[in-house]
C-alpha cells in the first residue's frame, strides 16, 4: 500500500539520521548521507520532511517522545516520594539499552542550532513535569530531593552524554553515585525554595571584578601602523575572536562564516587567515578567552576570602556576575559549545574539571558525623547541574541575568558536604551578609 511504503521510508530515514549523526555528527549528517544510508530516494526524502533540520526535529521528537513514556512508566510504578530516583533509573536504562539513540538527544541535538535545542529543553521540561505532578502527591513532611527538576534531568542528560560521546557504558556504579548525590539535597517537601529557579537578590557588584566588560580594541588606521608586528597581530586577533563570538551569539555557528567575520571586525580575509586557519579556530579562541577569563575572576574571588563556604559563595558570585558582563562570549562559549565539534567539547570539559577544584577543600568542611564523603561523580553531577543552569540562562535572550542564581549555584556546591538543610541556611546567611 502507498501509505504504509511512505510510512516505512520515514521510519528508515528516521533511522538513518541517528546512525549517520552517530558516525560522524550533526555537521556530517547531509541529506545525500541520510538518503544513502536509509537506501531511499532524494524525492522520498522530500516527500517526507521538508530540509535536513526538519528530519532531524522530527528524530528528536519521536526519540523523546519514547524516552518520556518509559519515565511516566517508571515513575507510575513507584510511591511518589522516589519519582526523581525513578526518572534517573529510566534514564540510565534508555542510555544502555539505546546509546544510539541516547547520543543522539543528549548529544548530536546540542550541536543543531537553535530549532535542535529548543525540542532538546522541551523535551527535558516534559521529563521534569512528571517529577513536578508526582511531589504534588506528597506530604508537606516527605522528604524530597530540593534540586529544580529540569536541572536535576538536564545534568543527567549531560553526565550520560559525556559517557556516550566517549563510547563509555553507564555502569551501574555511576548510577549509585548519582543517586547518593541526590540524596545529601533531600529536604521536606513543604520547604521547596531550593526546588525553584526563584532568582533572589543579591549585591549588585563584586569585589573582585575590577575590569568590565571584555571590549575588541579600536580599529587600526589605514595604512602602516606605528606599533610592532606583534601590537598588530593581538589588536587582530581580539577583533575577530570577540566578532566570531557576537556572530555566532546572532546567528549561531553554523551560519556564521569568514566574510561575516572579517567584515564585523573590519579586517581583511589575509589578516584572519595569518591567525587562523578556519571558522573553527576562531570558535576554538572564543572557547580559549572564555575560559581564561572566567577561571582568572572566579578563582581570585575564591582565595580573596577565608572559609570554604564563603569562598563559594563569593566565588559564585563573581562568576555569574562576569558572565552578566559578557553576555556574548557566555553564549557563544556556553550554548554553542557542541557545535564546534570536539575540540570546543573538549574545551567544555577542561572547563567543568577546573570548577570542581574549588570543591577540594570541602572535604575539610565536612562534618564528623558523615561517614560517606561525596563521590568523584558527586563532583561532576555538581559542576554539571550548575552548567545546565547557567546554560538555560544564557539561552533565555538578550540580557543575561544570573547573579539572582547565585544562591543555587552555591547551594548545589555546599549540600553534598554539609547536607541540605545546612547548605540553605549557610547560603541564607552569606547572601543576608552581602547585602548589609
Amino acid at each position: 500500500m502507498p501509505g504504509r511504503e511512505t510510512s516505512t521510508q520515514r521510519e528508515r530515514l528516521l533511522a538513518a539520521v541517528v546512525r549517520v549523526c552517530a558516525a560522524g555528527g550533526y555537521g556530517d549528517a547531509s541529506i545525500a548521507r541520510v538518503i544513502s544510508e536509509a537506501r531511499v530516494s532524494r524525492a522520498s526524502f522530500y516527500a517526507n520532511f521538508s530540509d535536513r533540520e526538519d528530519c532531524f526535529l522530527a528524530t528528536l521528537a519521536e526519540i523523546e517522545s519514547g524516552l518520556h513514556a518509559a519515565a511516566r512508566s517508571r515513575i507510575e510504578e513507584q510511591l511518589p516520594q522516589h519519582a526523581a530516583a525513578a526518572m534517573i533509573a529510566a534514564l540510565f536504562t534508555f542510555a544502555q539499552e539505546h546509546p544510539t539513540q541516547a547520543r543522539f538527544l543528549m548529544n548530536e541535538a546540542m550541536a543543531a542550532g537553535p530549532r535542535a535545542l529548543d525540542a532538546r529543553d522541551r523535551g527535558i521540561d516534559r521529563l521534569a513535569l512528571l517529577l513536578e505532578h508526582a511531589y504534588r502527591d506528597v506530604s508537606a513532611d516527605t522528604l524530597v530531593p530540593a534540586v529544580p527538576a529540569e536541572i536535576l534531568v538536564g545534568a543527567t542528560y549531560r553526565l550520560l552524554a559525556s559517557r556516550l560521546r566517549h563510547g563509555e557504558p553507564a555502569p551501574g556504579r555511576l548510577q549509585e553515585d548519582l543517586l547518593r548525590w541526590l540524596a545529601a539535597h533531600e529536604q521536606a517537601a513543604g520547604q521547596g525554595q531550593w526546588r525553584t529557579l526563584t532568582p533572589l537578590q543579591t549585591r549588585a557588584h563584586s569585589p573582585a571584578l575590577q575590569q568590565g566588560p571584555l571590549r575588541a580594541p579600536a580599529a587600526l588606521a589605514p595604512g602602516r601602523p606605528r606599533r610592532s608586528a606583534a601590537a598588530v597581530a593581538e589588536n587582530h586577533r581580539l577583533r575577530i575572536v570577540l566578532a566570531t563570538a557576537e556572530l555566532i551569539r546572532r546567528d549561531g555557528y553554523g551560519a556564521t562564516t569568514v566574510a561575516a567575520i572579517t567584515a564585523a571586525a573590519g579586517v581583511d580575509g589575509r589578516a584572519f587567515y595569518r591567525l587562523f586557519a578556519d571558522k573553527h579556530e576562531a570558535f576554538t579562541a572564543v572557547h580559549e578567552l572564555a575560559f581564561q577569563n572566567a577561571m582568572a575572576v572566579t578563582a581570585g574571588a575564591f582565595f580573596a576570602v577565608e572559609g570554604w563556604p564563603r569562598r563559594i559563595w563569593e566565588a559564585g558570585h563573581t562568576f555569574t556576575r562576569h558572565l552578566e558582563q559578557n553576555p556574548t562570549l557566555a553564549h557563544a562559549s556556553i550554548v554553542e559549545a557542541h557545535a564546534g565539534g570536539p575540540q570546543s567539547l573538549q574545551r567544555l570539559e577542561q572547563l567543568l574539571s577546573a570548577f570542581t577544584i574549588f570543591l577540594q577543600e570541602g572535604y575539610q568542611y565536612q562534618p564528623r558525623r558523615q561517614s560517606s564523603p561525596p563521590s568523584r561523580v558527586a563532583f561532576e553531577a555538581i559542576a554539571q547541574a550548575n552548567f545546565e543552569i547557567i546554560y538555560r540562562q544564557a539561552r533565555d535572550g538578550p540580557g543575561l541575568e544570573l547573579a539572582g542564581l547565585a544562591p543555587q549555584l552555591a547551594y548545589l556546591c555546599l549540600a553534598p558536604f554539609v547536607g541540605a538543610g545546612r547548605a540553605g541556611e549557610l547560603v541564607e546567611e552569606m547572601r543576608t551578609n552581602s547585602l548589609a
